[in-house]
């Protein structure tokens, strides 16, 4: 039978810092709850996932696990942790053992999840540890009164399993106090293994763990660098200047569109969504929508850095290269340089302007319109 899933993720978390409880700040561009919540989710041997979480966060909890609502039973916790593994463990159904887990520890692994349901076959409770390595001391005032010996001491992680009737009867008679379920299950009378825990599985606190997550997770992953295209067209219309990548040149005529018509940074927008594979600036800002008149493509511009962002990427560089026999572009590269680089809040050396003529063939070379070629290489930071 498969086994149960509780994610404690009711806390406050307010020495990381951040506006918001640490659980659904993000690392590398995902929440730490959602990391904690996908491996579990994607265990085989993980039926029901109950996350336990604070009533205030409500939205902040749809907003992150949204993409695992089929999966998931969410369950307000209680003003303790006690009180949270306990909502937790009645909610749990149709499972014979249950895995209780800290949410704010994302970098749990498939196989640290293996060890913990492999030893609770013989042992009514298993949880994962690494054993104390550096010298220990005991202090007053600043001050070392003496050594103290390391042996036999371990460093407590999570998930904890344990069979569910056992751990479920501990938890209702325990009370408050305990600092984790290990030791409700001791106070209980209940056998409780120990398996090799991982470095890795480290529980986020202070705002620097954010940082070594996210080293950790690039370590793990490697680099992941995108790259992606756009491609953009316009006509001429009558009128005095064009808009091309922020910038506004006089010229004889305009270029038409639903937007403003700045060819030059609609292409762009458009590869870096195609980085992310997110479409195009169409499906985020459909033409239709009268809203969209004659707006200035700074927004949809920003729009794709802020999505960027929001998953973890950086834009390393970016080329936009201008089709057209007139106006002339070069006299402009540069102001369109930081004009964009303004835009996307990256360097103006990480950004490239150019331009080339069709030498009279084609569209662009009867000067009929202007198009643009744009690409965008994101990597995850």
């Amino acid at each position: 039978m498969q086994s149960a899933a509780i994610i404690v993720a009711a806390g406050r978390g307010t020495r990381a810092g951040g506006g918001i409880p640490k659980q659904y700040r993000t690392v590398a561009g995902k929440s730490v709850l959602a990391r904690a919540v996908s491996t579990f989710a994607a265990h085989p041997r993980i039926g029901q996932i109950v996350v336990v979480h604070h009533p205030d966060d409500s939205e902040l909890l749809s907003d992150c696990l949204g993409a695992f609502d089929n999966r998931l039973t969410a369950v307000e916790g209680g003003d303790t942790r006690d009180a949270s593994v306990l909502a937790g463990l009645a909610a749990v159904e149709g499972a014979e053992t249950v895995l209780i887990h800290d949410g704010a520890r994302p970098l749990v692994s498939a196989a640290l999840i293996d060890r913990v349901l492999d030893a609770l076959a013989e042992h009514r409770g298993a949880a994962p540890a690494l054993p104390v390595t550096d010298a220990l001391w005991r202090g007053r005032e600043g001050r070392v009164i003496a050594p103290h010996p390391r042996e036999g001491l371990y460093r407590a992680q999570t998930p904890q399993g344990f069979h569910l009737d056992a751990i479920r009867s501990a938890h209702a008679i325990h009370g408050v106090g305990a600092l984790d379920d290990v030791e409700v299950a001791l106070a209980h009378g209940l056998d409780v293994a120990i398996v090799e825990g991982e470095e890795d599985n480290i529980k986020i606190t202070h705002p620097r763990d954010f940082e070594r997550a996210a080293r950790i997770l690039q370590e793990r992953e490697g680099m992941d660098i995108r790259t992606g295209n756009g491609f953009d067209v316009h006509a001429f219309e009558a009128g005095e200047a064009v808009v091309l990548c922020g910038v506004e040149i006089p010229h004889t005529q305009a270029l038409k569109g639903h937007s403003d018509a700045d060819v030059g940074m609609h292409a762009l927008t458009d590869a870096i969504y195609g980085a992310l594979a997110l479409g195009d600036i169409g499906q985020h800002f459909p033409p239709s929508d009268p809203q969209w008149k004659g707006a200035p493509s700074d927004i949809f511009l920003k729009h794709a850095m802020e999505q960027a962002r929001e998953r973890g990427f950086t834009v390393s560089h970016a080329d936009v290269t201008l089709i057209c026999e007139r106006p002339k572009i070069g006299p402009h590269t540069q102001a369109m340089r930081e004009a964009l680089a303004a835009i996307m809040g990256v360097a103006p050396e990480r950004i490239s302007v150019k331009a080339t003529t069709s030498e009279k063939l084609g569209f662009t070379g009867r000067e009929e319109g202007i198009a643009a070629l744009a690409t965008a290489t994101l990597v995850k930071a």
